[in-house]
């Protein structure tokens, strides 16, 4: 691979692997390793908010559709099948579409992370997420982008446990979300 100019990287990105891995304990602990897991109930909640360098704010929302360490895991091939369809649906939705930038499965199981362009709250979302819930657990069909032309891992899903997986998330925290479901733990 050919090195960037000077100009396109920064200072940090200069350091070399083991530089890096010399100062890990020097690293700021980034926020999701903040939250204790321990406590945390199912919900939807405000990860981060970032601001681009145009001044725009994306709300990085916590999809969180399992007790960490207590429940078990979603598998990943549901978490797949649900990527494909979760993502589809909002980026058609028509009301959230434009500010839909990115859904997709978090690499410990338990949920997804939702990225909106917009300073959000967890509750301005809630509708939002119960339609796409209710998307995923009645879909009947083909998985949207489910073939080797369009996803580099197609048969890696299993839509029958998405649907079961939105369903419970539905019914069992959406659809009355309780301060906790919606808040991360203090």
């Amino acid at each position: 691979m050919d090195a960037l100019p000077e100009s396109f990287t920064s200072k940090a990105q200069r350091h070399d692997a083991s530089t890096l891995k010399n100062n890990i304990m020097d690293m700021e602990k980034i926020a999701s390793f903040t939250i204790d897991h321990l406590r945390l109930e199912r919900g939807i909640f405000v990860s981060r908010r970032d601001k681009t360098p145009a001044g725009d704010v994306i709300t990085t929302f916590d999809i969180r559709m399992t007790r960490p360490n207590r429940d078990e895991a979603l598998s990943p091939k549901a978490l797949h099948a649900m990527e494909h369809l979760a993502a589809t649906f909002l980026r058609n939705h028509p009301e959230w579409k434009e500010r839909v930038i990115y859904w997709g499965p978090m690499g410990c199981c338990t949920g997804n992370y939702l990225l909106l362009s917009g300073n959000l709250e967890s509750r301005d979302i809630v509708p939002l997420i119960r339609e796409t819930m209710d998307f995923v657990a009645g879909f009947e069909g083909e998985v949207p982008g489910a073939t080797p032309r369009d996803c580099g891992n197609y048969s890696f899903m299993d839509l029958a446990e998405a649907k079961k997986a939105a369903r419970k998330y539905l019914d069992e925290v959406l659809s009355d979300p309780r301060e906790e479901n919606l808040n991360y733990p203090e």
